[in-house]
């Protein structure tokens, strides 16, 4: 299986050990299931740990490279202009698309109102089929 994640998933799964985000990540981990993600959505990522959970920029890279261990990096070719309420939004389909998946995990609302893109289900962490 392949699944793209975004920031709110990667935030969520990393700074809460109990959330559902964080116990889908393990299940990732241990299935082997493909997880992709993009170097800007880890820019995106490691500038909200440093402003909203104030980690030093070290402690926010560490993190980064922690979470590279489990993730697939993919380069999108394709520039989508999908999500006009909140252009940064398009990373995230940009990488699924780049990198085959058959869902996006996310807690964003402008990407959950989709639902589905080309054939790319985008569904929140608690309704991820078990």
């Amino acid at each position: 299986m392949r699944v793209t994640v975004d920031t709110n998933f990667l935030v969520s799964a990393t700074q809460w050990d109990y959330s559902i985000a964080h116990r889908l990540l393990e299940k990732f981990i241990i299935k082997e299931v493909d997880i992709f993600s993009t170097k800007e959505i880890l820019e995106e990522f490691s500038e909200i740990l440093r402003r909203d959970f104030l980690y030093s920029e070290e402690e926010a890279s560490k993190l980064v490279e922690k979470i590279l261990q489990v993730l697939i990096l993919v380069t999108p070719t394709i520039k989508l202009e999908v999500i006009k309420e909140d252009s940064d939004d398009n990373k995230i389909l940009e990488c699924a698309l780049e990198s085959n998946s058959e869902y996006i995990i996310s807690y964003d609302k402008h990407l959950l109102k989709i639902k589905e893109f080309r054939g790319i289900k985008i569904i929140k962490p608690d309704d991820f089929p078990q």
